[in-house]
């Protein structure tokens, strides 16, 4: 069987959650199934890092997918000459994005319907492009695969797709993440916090994972509690908007919260894991890697009720309303006070990363792939 793939981001360096999903499953699959051949479609000079083993061939297809209009050629004009050249089997997308322009059996990986849920999101062009294309792209699938529940029956729902011919793989979360020592916490704390314990927000700081509540949250829990517990925000700010940086500038503790930018990932599980817990509030998510990652580090988690996060988190979590600023607050506030709770959140959290493991994930992923190749 000969298997192409989009590879477009697999970026070296640039690893976001989709590209670890990428990373994660190729690297085994690849391995696994050395009697398959696959083509890896990048959409601009690839990484000799993402080669995985002897039966990947690389190819670079242009132009680069960075704007609707190049997204459009790449997987329509671009993706279809390569599918041809080298007459695949079955054309695996990781990001959900499919050509229109070939009869390859294509499969998806749909992580989540953010865009349709939350449009004001993006930017009206990128939003004409989801609109189209994704309902087109779901109609085209021989098959999807997703990462939750949630994600599964939105998916159904949304495009009255029967729940048979949607795959649930769920995620794994990165095996490097482990508790660190005292030692290495106390010098963590003092290279970011001065010393201080401190709540950790990691993610790209987006609209969607819901900073600004998280940070108004946090300047209510410091004026409730008067506890010296800093804010430590891990992420690009690539994408946080002229209001956010003014909402943050009126707030009376802003010293306290902390910018650190994009720390470098061998740097990431000692952050993570000296933590005195993960504020992972989003507004949506189609899974939520990092909640898994911070259990891993032996870190409480507080996380949302909403969208896919209860069903990853189960009961290892605190949930908190992430509209609500006082529901953030009282969580932080239960973290900060209650050492046995975080005790109690730890162990739970040591069992429910068992459910998880990127091993499954790309056992499951090859069985949707085989249930195409075998229709």
């Amino acid at each position: 069987m000969r298997i192409a793939v989009n590879t477009r981001l697999l970026l070296h360096g640039k690893l976001e959650g989709i590209g670890w999903f990428t990373f994660e499953n190729l690297k085994r699959i690849t391995k696994e199934h050395p009697e398959h051949e696959f083509i890896f479609i990048f959409d601009r000079p690839n990484s000799d890092e993402f080669i995985f083993s002897d039966n990947i061939k690389p190819v670079v297809a242009f132009p680069p997918s960075r704007h609707p209009v190049l997204w459009y050629l790449f997987f329509d004009w671009a993706i279809p000459r390569v599918l041809s050249r080298y007459k695949a089997d079955i054309f695996l997308s990781p990001d959900g994005w499919l050509s229109l322009r070939t009869k390859v059996p294509s499969l998806p990986v749909i992580h989540d319907l953010n865009f349709f849920h939350n449009p004001q999101w993006i930017s009206p062009v990128s939003r004409a492009y989801f609109n189209y294309f994704f309902p087109r792209f779901i109609q085209k699938a021989s098959r999807i695969a997703t990462v939750s529940e949630f994600s599964k029956k939105d998916i159904s729902t949304r495009f009255n797709i029967s729940p048979a011919n949607i795959d649930v793989l769920y995620n794994g979360s990165n095996e490097l993440y482990h508790p660190v020592d005292e030692g290495t916490k106390m010098q963590v704390r003092q290279k970011y916090t001065c010393g201080k314990p401190y709540f950790l927000f990691l993610g790209l700081i987006h609209p969607r994972k819901n900073l600004d509540n998280i940070m108004r949250a946090y300047t209510d829990f410091r004026d409730k509690s008067n506890i010296d517990i800093k804010l430590l925000v891990v992420g690009s700010t690539k994408y946080q908007s002229a209001e956010s940086k003014m909402a943050y500038e009126k707030l009376s503790h802003k010293d306290d919260i902390i910018f650190a930018g994009r720390v470098p990932d061998a740097e990431l599980n000692s952050v993570v894991a000296s933590a005195l817990s993960l504020v992972y509030v989003s507004l949506f998510e189609g899974f939520g890697i990092p909640i898994l990652e911070a259990m891993r580090c032996g870190v409480p988690v507080i996380t949302s009720n909403t969208s896919s996060m209860p069903e990853v988190a189960g009961d290892a979590a605190l949930l908190a309303d992430p509209q609500s600023i006082n529901s953030i607050s009282e969580a932080l506030i239960s973290i900060a006070k209650d050492e046995k709770l975080r005790s109690e959140l730890i162990i739970k959290g040591n069992g429910q990363i068992l459910k998880y493991s990127w091993d499954r994930t790309a056992s499951l992923l090859w069985q949707s792939i085989l249930k195409i190749n075998n229709h």
